[in-house]
C-alpha cells in the first residue's frame, strides 16, 4: 500500500498539490483525471520520485521497483523499436518476447525495424508504452499513455496495457474518461489548483476504506483492475502539470 498524507508541493511559488491524501492499495489501477494546472503531472512525478514534496509524508515507495510512460516518449532516435525496449530489459529476455509485444499494438514490419526517429508519433508512442509494460515493475506510471492513438491502434494498446499490467500497481493519468472506464480503474480527480485543499477526515477515510463516491477531488472509489505500466528513464526535467 502506498500513502499519501497531506502532501504539498510547490512550483515557482505556486502550490501545485495542497494537502493530498491518497492510498494506492497493492496491484490496483487507479485513474487521476482534473484540469490543466491541477498537479495530475506532478503526483505522478511523485510517486516516481523525480519531484520531492514540500510537505506531507509519502509511505511504501521504498523498495519498489518503478517504471513510466512520461508525456514525451522518450526514445533513442537511431535505434529501431525493438532496440528502444531492449534497453531497459535483462539480456536474457528474448527478442521474440520484445516483437511479440510491439505487433500487439499494430506495428509490423518496418516499423520495427527503422530507426524511430523516421516513425510517426502515434507509432513512437506504442514503442514508449511496450518499453515500460516490458520492465519488471511494481509500480507503473502511465501518464496520458494514449496521446496521438486512435482507432485500431489505441485499442490494441489500452488491450495490451490491461494485460500487461493486471497484479501490479498502476496509476493512470488521463484526460479521456473512456480510458477510465477501459481499465475499470478507480477514479482520482484533482482540483484546479486555485481551489482550497479538499483533504477532509471524510475524504480521507473514504480514500483509506475504498468506499465509491463521486468523483472526491482527492479519492473516489471504484473497482480495483489491471492498469497501466510504465518505461524508464528519470531525466531531471522540469515537472509539467
Amino acid at each position: 500500500m502506498i500513502r499519501l498524507r497531506g502532501v504539498g508541493v510547490e512550483l515557482g511559488g505556486r502550490a501545485v498539490l495542497d494537502g493530498l491524501d491518497l492510498d494506492l492499495p497493492d496491484a490496483s489501477a487507479t485513474a487521476v483525471m482534473g484540469p490543466n494546472g491541477s498537479g495530475k503531472t506532478t503526483l505522478a512525478r511523485v510517486l516516481l520520485g523525480l519531484v520531492e514534496p514540500t510537505s506531507g509524508t509519502v509511505e511504501g515507495l521504498t523498495g519498489l521497483a518503478r517504471a513510466a510512460v512520461f508525456q514525451e516518449d522518450r526514445l533513442v532516435g537511431h535505434l529501431d523499436a525493438v532496440g528502444n525496449v531492449r534497453l531497459v530489459l535483462p539480456r536474457a529476455v528474448p527478442t521474440g518476447h520484445v516483437v511479440d509485444a510491439l505487433v500487439a499494438t499494430g506495428l509490423t514490419g518496418a516499423d520495427l525495424t527503422a530507426p524511430v526517429r523516421t516513425l510517426s508519433g502515434g507509432q513512437r508512442r506504442r514503442v514508449a508504452v511496450v518499453r515500460a509494460l516490458l520492465t519488471d515493475a511494481d509500480l507503473v506510471v502511465l501518464d496520458e499513455p494514449f496521446t496521438g492513438l486512435d482507432g485500431r491502434a489505441r485499442r490494441l494498446t489500452r488491450t495490451l496495457v490491461r494485460e500487461r499490467c493486471a497484479r501490479r500497481t498502476t496509476v493512470l493519468v488521463t484526460h479521456d474518461a473512456d480510458d477510465v472506464a477501459w481499465f475499470g480503474a478507480r477514479l482520482v480527480t484533482l482540483p484546479a489548483a486555485s481551489e482550497p485543499s479538499p483533504a477532509t477526515p471524510a475524504s480521507r477515510a473514504a480514500a483509506t476504506a475504498g468506499r465509491p463516491t463521486a468523483r472526491e477531488p482527492v479519492s473516489s472509489s471504484g473497482p480495483a483492475a489491471p492498469g497501466p505500466a510504465g518505461p524508464s528513464g528519470r531525466a531531471r526535467t522540469p515537472a509539467r502539470t
